[in-house]
């Protein structure tokens, strides 16, 4: 039986993680670049262990009551069995732990599974960054998720 888990990340997981990144990024983080959200008191960076084999990561840094995610990843191999969602449910999370008013991130317009997955945690369209990802150049829709009811309208 597989036994999904989502840890915080550790030194242990790096390796696997920058292997994650050049899979699936074009501009991949680099092992130091993770490495040092280990130290950072305003990130919170979780890895998804299947069978005690990282499959996934997902990282956001907060500041005041915004957090920031900087990056979801599942391994090609492993997608379609609601690793992501797990993940983003774990940051949503610690993003209400942490009181904030709200979650958002970017994400490119023809990235469509990412959409619909963000949708389907009450993200919404709330703007568009021009130009915002290269290899390929594409814009980036931004997708928030107001964690508080007054949150929407001081934005």
């Amino acid at each position: 039986m597989e036994e999904l888990k989502i840890v915080p990340m550790e030194e242990r997981h790096l390796d696997a993680l920058v292997q994650l990144e050049q899979a699936c990024f074009t501009t991949p983080w680099s092992r130091d670049g993770l490495a040092a959200e280990l130290h950072n008191p305003g990130a919170v960076f979780a890895v998804a262990e299947l069978n005690g084999i990282t499959v996934g990561y997902a990282g956001m840094n907060c500041v005041l009551d915004e957090c920031y995610v900087d990056n979801v990843a599942v391994f090609p191999q492993y997608r379609r069995r609601g690793i992501a969602h797990m993940l983003m449910r774990h940051l949503i999370a610690a993003a209400q732990e942490r009181n904030a008013a709200f979650i958002t991130l970017e994400a490119r317009i023809s990235n469509t599974g990412a959409i619909a997955l963000y949708e389907s945690l009450g993200f919404q369209e709330v703007g568009r960054r021009p130009g915002f990802y290269r290899n390929p150049k594409e814009d980036a829709l931004i997708l928030t998720k107001y964690l508080n009811k007054n949150a929407e309208r001081l934005v």
